[in-house]
């Protein structure tokens, strides 16, 4: 009996492993898409709960990460030599995909967040007495203005500590043809904030008014989308998700905001 049970872990062992196999070479050709971030090549991305084909399966990174860097790559105002090569960085909510492709080139890389232990600074983004005045180049929050209580507040925060000139670069989650974006403190459960934000922990969902808010604090706006790079390159990076959401909350057309301080 126990060499009968012995020969079937084995043939199942075999069975998970060749169908592994098969679906990681099924994944891996034809070569269609190509992530830009950690260089995997293959058939398709993977999909998540609301778009299709849209986050790499290496990295794991999404669309907006992938933006960021093709604009690093591909702009020349906002190439990697301005932007990150010798700038002290605070990096909130930091995913391990950007941070690896930016770390080595800054002269300073620091990581914030509120909850996670493995960050420099245990700090909420709106407010960080902890970080002095004009201390950072480059501040970092990508998706994460949409889970604090003051959002306002922590723009104003992110431009106390930049240098002059310097910039904070910004993602938020932006429901496609919201004109101003929606928020309501009295939208307090899980369920609640899931049925109107789009997420459980969300507390807002933004809309095409970000930029004029970001203005408003002080900044001057360069909104990085998918329609200043090629055809080819948007499809091959993914930088648009091959298949529009019909979600009612869903965010199609991201964008990266490379926001200056003024004076």
């Amino acid at each position: 009996m126990h060499l009968i049970k012995m020969i079937k872990n084995i043939a199942r062992a075999f069975v998970v492993k060749t169908r592994s196999i098969v679906q990681s070479t099924w994944m891996s050709y034809p070569k269609k898409v190509r992530c830009n971030i950690c260089n995997w090549e293959g058939r398709r991305f993977l999909s998540d709960s609301w778009h299709n084909h849209i986050n790499c399966p290496k990295c794991r990174s999404g669309i907006r990460q992938r933006l960021f860097f093709a604009a690093l790559h591909h702009t020349e105002n906002l190439s990697f030599d301005k932007i990150i090569h010798r700038k002290n960085i605070l990096h909130f909510a930091p995913e391990k995909i950007v941070g690896s492709g930016i770390r080595n080139k800054a002269a300073h890389y620091a990581t914030a967040d509120f909850f996670r232990p493995d960050c420099d600074f245990k700090v909420d983004v709106s407010n960080m007495p902890e970080i002095k005045n004009e201390s950072y180049d480059i501040v970092i929050a990508f998706d994460v203005l949409e889970h604090v209580p003051d959002y306002q507040k922590a723009l104003q925060e992110v431009h106390r500590v930049l240098t002059p000139n310097g910039l904070g670069i910004f993602t938020v989650p932006q429901k496609d043809n919201l004109l101003v974006t929606y928020e309501d403190p009295t939208i307090i459960t899980p369920k609640d904030r899931l049925e109107h934000f789009g997420h459980w922990d969300h507390r807002r969902i933004f809309g095409d008014d970000f930029c004029q808010t970001l203005e408003r604090k002080g900044f001057s706006v360069t909104a990085v989308d998918e329609t200043i790079f090629s055809e080819d390159m948007k499809r091959r990076h993914v930088l648009l998700p091959p298949t529009l959401s019909k979600h009612p909350l869903a965010t199609n057309f991201r964008k990266v905001f490379f926001c200056q301080k003024n004076l």
